[in-house]
Parts: structure tokens; C-alpha cells; sequence
């Protein structure tokens, strides 16, 4: 148990350090941010399951925070998508 916390703490930071770069060199586009905002929805799903203990409960219980991160995220994408003028 212990191991798999470890390396789900390790996809955290690789996923943090990978955002904090595309934005630290300016590298960002329309391709970069969906997959920031994809890699920041695995990182929520990740820290409900594992840290938040979601993983074992019932689903109903475990849709709660994912539909809310989903709303989030979604918001996200289309205030970034939509055409500027």
C-alpha cells in the first residue's frame, strides 16, 4: 500500500513539474492545453481515490467530487477555447 502511494505522489509531481514548465518556457497552445487540462483531471482523479480514500466507497459517493472536477475543468476549456475579439 505503501509503494503504490509512493508512486501515485510520483505521477503527481511529474504531472505538477510538466505544467510548471510548459508555463515557465511560454510553450503553451490549443494542443498543450487540453493536455494540461487531461493531466489535471487524472491528478484530481488520482488524489480522490488514493489520498481522499474514494477509491472503496460507492459510486454515487465517488461521482460527487468527479462531476465536480469535470464542471471545473470543462469551464476551463471553453473560456480558454472560446474565440477572443
Amino acid at each position: 500500500m505503501k509503494k503504490r502511494a509512493e508512486l501515485i505522489w510520483i505521477v503527481l509531481v511529474v504531472f505538477t513539474i510538466f505544467a510548471y514548465f510548459l508555463g515557465q518556457f511560454d510553450f503553451v497552445n490549443t494542443l498543450m492545453v487540453g493536455i494540461l487540462l487531461m493531466t489535471t483531471f487524472i491528478k484530481g482523479e488520482l488524489i480522490t481515490d488514493y489520498f481522499m480514500s474514494l477509491k472503496n466507497v460507492k459510486l454515487k459517493y465517488r461521482m460527487i467530487p468527479t462531476i465536480w472536477l469535470a464542471a471545473v475543468m470543462s469551464s476551463i476549456a471553453v473560456a480558454y477555447y472560446l474565440p477572443t475579439q
